[in-house]
């Protein structure tokens, strides 16, 4: 399949990189979804797939001002109207896993009339650091070993280039994304040759989780998101709570949710017919 490549600039002159597959007459638009462009990239038989990397992300630029590294998730949110804006798009149908789908949400509360439908995939919980009890908090020690394993790597860094290093990283950190360890050859997030995806972390640490965990939301603004959502969550989703996805499900209106049994971070990779086939669904119907 033919891929087209090109940069968006946003404001402040950063370049967004962008990637489209396919030519279909409604447009999905997935932030932050370079890094799984290729599972998803069969949607682009019956739509325009947009797929790109936020600011400081991927082949996107780095955002500096004075030494310091700016952004948060409401940056994305005002980039993502930004791509809508210059590409002509009257209504965007938005599909966002993990963090991302907050910057689908958060979209869909700030620009109403031009949310389409929004499918959040294992998206963080509507309330953050929420504990849930073990059946909705899905733990079988694998996140433990892995972090131990990654503290391990780190202390043996000396002489390792970054490059190697987030190689060795990504290689045990892909396993909490199935619950099959068989099918975490198939997990490829980490683009460790780019420094952006080398350096996530910092970002990650000092401005996008902060940004969210500041979120603070009534049900009366949830009740504002009019557009209809889909939430596919693994029930063994070892990132995200499978209690989120319920949580989602009951604060916002229009809303559904598909649980993918025994899959986990990643579903599409162990529940594929199911997550595509309601996906693919859910765009075409609007949500009905």
């Amino acid at each position: 399949m033919s891929v087209n490549h090109f940069f968006i600039t946003a404001k402040n002159g950063a370049r967004l990189y962008c990637e489209q597959y396919g030519e279909g007459n409604r447009t999905v638009v997935m932030p932050n979804g370079v890094v799984s462009a290729k599972d998803f990239a069969q949607l682009a038989d019956e739509f325009r797939l947009i797929c790109y990397d936020p600011r400081s992300r991927g082949r996107s630029d780095l955002w500096m001002e004075d030494g310091v590294l700016r952004g948060d998730i409401h940056t994305d949110v005002d980039d993502l109207e930004e791509i809508r804006t210059q590409l002509g798009i009257e209504k965007l149908d938005l599909v966002a896993h993990s963090y991302a789908g907050w910057i689908a949400i958060l979209y869909a509360m700030k620009f109403p009339s031009h949310a389409g439908s929004v499918v959040m995939i294992g998206p963080m919980s509507p309330v953050a650091n929420r504990q849930y009890p073990p059946e909705l908090m899905f733990d079988d020690g694998t996140m433990g070993r892995v972090f131990a394993k990654m503290g391990q790597l780190r202390n043996e860094a000396a002489g390792k280039s970054p490059e190697q290093l987030c190689r060795e990283t990504w290689a045990e950190f892909r396993a909490v994304f199935v619950t099959d360890p068989a099918n975490g050859e198939r997990i490829d997030f980490g683009r460790c040759e780019l420094e952006n995806e080398r350096n996530f972390m910092r970002y990650w640490l000092g401005n996008l989780l902060p940004s969210i965990q500041k979120l603070n939301f009534t049900d009366e603004d949830f009740a504002g998101v009019t557009c209809p959502v889909l939430i596919v969550h693994g029930t063994c989703d070892r990132n995200a709570p499978y209690g989120g996805g319920r949580d989602w499900a009951a604060v916002l209106p229009e809303s559904q949710l598909v649980a993918v049994e025994g899959a986990a971070h990643a579903p599409w990779v162990e529940g594929p017919d199911l997550v595509f086939g309601s996906i693919r669904k859910f765009v075409k119907t609007g949500g009905k």
